[in-house]
């Protein structure tokens, strides 16, 4: 008998590189996949949210929706808890009552960026920000409801060939400007939405429960990484020229939100559990790049893919 599994956020980064490949795993032979994003469920109204759970009865509930605007949330405060939070809660109590299992997806910003190390999944969180507090609220109610039949997956700098990222912004603003600046005394790592839907796909195969980080491997600036999308841009032809990149202290580039100024997630947890050889952030940068120099064929469609802002 085919379970069901949903998908929150459907419309997402993630959530469509998760459809993207769901038909390619073998996980389609045990699940029937249900995606839905704010266009079908406003998952912060707890009635109708309760009542599609119950119509649809999931076995497992994949949560990649978020509220994910850092600054804004420094305003948006209610806004971003009630999707960060109290949605979650929703969801984990509705798992609770009905034995389903939930895997949901947090950030590095759960942590204040005082380490020099990376952080484990037992390090002590202190976020700085709304956007990270939330984050980490929605992260302790899910564990306190369910600690036995949950997965939380950190990860940090998320980008694909969907929505709007930090690798399709800076495409976008190295082919209209002469410079550009990039903050280069924080540092983290990227991490592809196809690397990190692997990575759901293995928690759910293997069963893993408990806090996970992954990323795509490295210790970068902002800066040393918009170094790199320059390159990978060049090599694909998205890219005509290079500009110069000037390398920005977080000072000169104030943000509404603090931002934590080492990130780095220790991802050897992750690697133990996988059944693959994680490709370099290098190679995954180069993967989507190209994905977005395919997508882009005519002038009006690269366009139309660079200043994407779905989210």
């Amino acid at each position: 008998m085919t379970s069901t599994l949903l998908l929150t956020g459907a419309k997402g980064q993630l959530g469509q590189t998760i459809q993207k490949y769901w038909s390619d795993n073998e996980l389609k032979q045990h699940f029937e996949l249900f995606g839905v994003d704010i266009e079908d469920l406003e998952l912060t109204d707890r009635v109708a949210l309760q009542t599609y759970l119950d119509q649809l009865r999931p076995d497992i509930i994949v949560n990649t929706a978020a509220y994910t605007a850092v600054d804004r949330a420094e305003e948006e405060k209610v806004l971003a808890f009630a999707v960060n939070t109290e949605v979650v809660e929703s969801l984990a109590r509705w798992c609770q009552t009905n034995q389903a299992i939930m895997i949901h997806i947090s950030t590095d910003f759960v942590f204040d960026g005082k380490s020099s190390v990376p952080y484990s999944e037992e390090a002590e969180t202190n976020p700085l920000s709304v956007y990270g507090a939330s984050k980490l609220t929605g992260e302790n109610r899910l564990q306190t409801l369910l600690p036995q039949s949950s997965a939380i997956i950190r990860t940090s700098w998320l980008y694909s060939e969907y929505g709007s990222n930090f690798v399709k912004t800076m495409l976008r603003l190295m082919n209209r400007r002469d410079s550009l600046g990039v903050v280069g005394d924080q540092i983290g790592s990227p991490t592809s939405t196809y690397t990190l839907t692997k990575v759901v796909f293995q928690v759910i195969e293997c069963g893993y429960m408990g806090i996970l980080h992954w990323h795509d491997g490295g210790e970068i600036s902002w800066y040393e990484f918009a170094m790199a999308i320059q390159q990978a841009g060049l090599r694909s032809g998205l890219l005509k020229q290079s500009i110069p990149l000037i390398s920005l202290a977080t000072a000169e580039y104030p943000t509404t939100a603090s931002r934590p100024a080492y990130s780095v997630l220790d991802r050897s947890k992750a690697l133990a559990l996988l059944d693959w050889i994680p490709d370099s952030w290098r190679t995954e940068l180069s993967r989507v790049v190209l994905l977005l120099a395919e997508k882009a064929g005519t002038e009006d469609a690269k366009e139309e893919w660079l200043t994407a802002t779905g989210m």
